[in-house]
């Protein structure tokens, strides 16, 4: 694997995370989610991260703490087509994973994934607790899974 450096998000990487997301679409992306990740990066990035590698933002992926830090959600997980399989997304889940496993009293660590996506989540230890059909857009369901 190249070298590679994961760093905090700026508001400056909005548009090669957004080409990220674009570069994902419609394959593992609805073409209406963009409008939810802008969204997101404005109001709602808490803990949000970029992988540099090759000179370039070729992955990101955030995390959120939600109801009183009862459960930490992996958030906006994004890897170029042209690296997946180059072991960056999982360099960004296990950094965000230790992130979340540092922060005191958090609780049930989640992710809301695709059917697209979610046996990459298992790989890390998450199981699918809930399917919902056609959750995130028209064929593209939710698989709310937890680390266990």
């Amino acid at each position: 694997m190249n070298s590679m450096t994961i760093r905090a998000y700026r508001k400056d990487d909005r548009e090669a995370v957004l080409a990220l997301l674009r570069a994902n679409t419609p394959e593992y992306f609805a073409p209406e989610e963009e409008q939810d990740l802008i969204r997101y990066l404005l109001h709602e990035a808490e803990y949000y991260f970029v992988l540099e590698a090759e000179g370039r933002i070729v992955a990101s992926g955030g995390f959120n703490l939600l109801a009183d830090k009862k459960e930490a959600r992996i958030s906006w997980d994004m890897v170029h087509p042209e690296g997946q399989g180059k072991g960056w997304g999982s360099a960004l889940v296990r950094y965000r994973l230790q992130q979340m496993q540092a922060i005191p009293d958090r609780g049930t660590i989640v992710v809301r994934t695709s059917q697209l996506a979610w046996r990459f989540y298992e790989r890390f230890g998450f199981r699918t607790k809930e399917v919902v059909k056609d959750y995130w857009a028209p064929g593209y369901d939710l698989y709310y899974m937890e680390l266990v």
